[in-house]
């Protein structure tokens, strides 16, 4: 069959490297804990993943017709998945800022890092942290410092009461507790 007719791109042109969701002008700033992760990931994918990939690529492609082969397509797929990976994990590092939350001096107010529980509109509480873009993971109620909430979180005090703009209009909360 010929290289015509395979779904296998010829380069990584539908492989472009873009950093998501950062706005022109700030900084990506990062929790220790968060940089430690990415370094954590990357170091993973590059000493572990990436050589038993090449590996089992190179045990195919010395198996013959490479067009109708599984081990070697599938794997040459799954290597530049982890290429690319490597290089936004590289360039997300290279432009992050890590900022400690444990240096913070002044624990009257939400900075980056904080732990805030706070009061919504509804009598519901909840308790959110304020991290980095890219470490943010909702299902441990992390959430980006660009995030709206985060927004109208930061610079307030316990006590105050703040709006924040979601889908369904605009909220009030109220904020219970800030911690570091």
């Amino acid at each position: 069959m010929s290289k015509a007719f395979t779904k296998e791109p010829e380069t990584e042109t539908e492989f472009e490297d873009e950093l998501p969701a950062l706005p022109a002008g700030l900084t990506n700033y990062i929790t220790p804990d968060g940089f430690r992760r990415l370094e954590d990931e990357f170091a993973e994918l590059q000493k572990n993943e990436r050589p038993k990939i090449v590996e089992t690529v190179a045990w195919a492609a010395g198996n013959g017709d490479r067009s109708e082969n599984g081990d070697y397509i599938y794997g040459k797929r799954r290597l530049r998945e982890i290429d690319r990976r490597l290089r936004f994990l590289r360039k997300r590092m290279e432009i992050a800022e890590v900022v400690d939350p444990a240096r913070q001096k002044n624990h009257a107010q939400v900075y980056f890092g904080a732990t805030v529980t706070y009061l919504t509109g509804h009598g519901e509480e909840k308790t959110v942290k304020i991290v980095g873009i890219d470490e943010a993971r909702s299902e441990l109620h992390e959430i980006s410092w660009i995030s709206p909430v985060a927004k109208a979180l930061l610079k307030a005090a316990e006590g105050d009461s703040v709006e924040v703009r979601t889908p369904k209009g605009i909220e009030r909360i109220e904020i219970l507790k800030i911690l570091y």
